[in-house]
């Protein structure tokens, strides 16, 4: 257990060293948003039944946050990163927005263009 959290830690600290510096032209950095979306690492490494409240509202304040459509992009850019991470499953992230009641006009996956992103 204690191995798992530090695991998670670690990941996490690592992706804001790498990610931490502010994106172009948006509000929040990479760092920002991963820090904000750390309690969905659990439910997208291991889904449950029902997406903790915690994600969702993480969920709900990125995309709050991102108001137009280069903050949308460099999130989705920041998201598409955390693809690389392992454990992952790709259907969980994916769908994670609408399980939670937040519409977007994409899914996080592998071989999704940010650069096509609408507001």
């Amino acid at each position: 257990m204690a191995s798992s959290m530090l695991f998670k830690v670690t990941c996490l600290a690592v992706i804001c060293l790498v990610f931490g510096i502010p994106l172009a032209n948006a509000d929040l950095s990479c760092g920002q948003v991963l820090s904000t979306l750390y309690p969905c690492l659990g439910y997208i490494r291991n889904p449950g039944a029902s997406v903790p409240a915690p994600c969702c509202n993480g969920i709900r304040i990125v995309n709050d946050e991102a108001k137009n459509t280069s903050d949308r992009q460099s999130v989705c850019r920041c998201l598409k990163s955390t693809i690389v991470l392992p454990g992952i499953n790709l259907d969980a992230l994916a769908n994670l927005p609408t399980n939670c009641g937040v519409n977007l006009p994409y899914k996080i996956t592998p071989d999704i263009d940010c650069n096509k992103i609408p507001y």
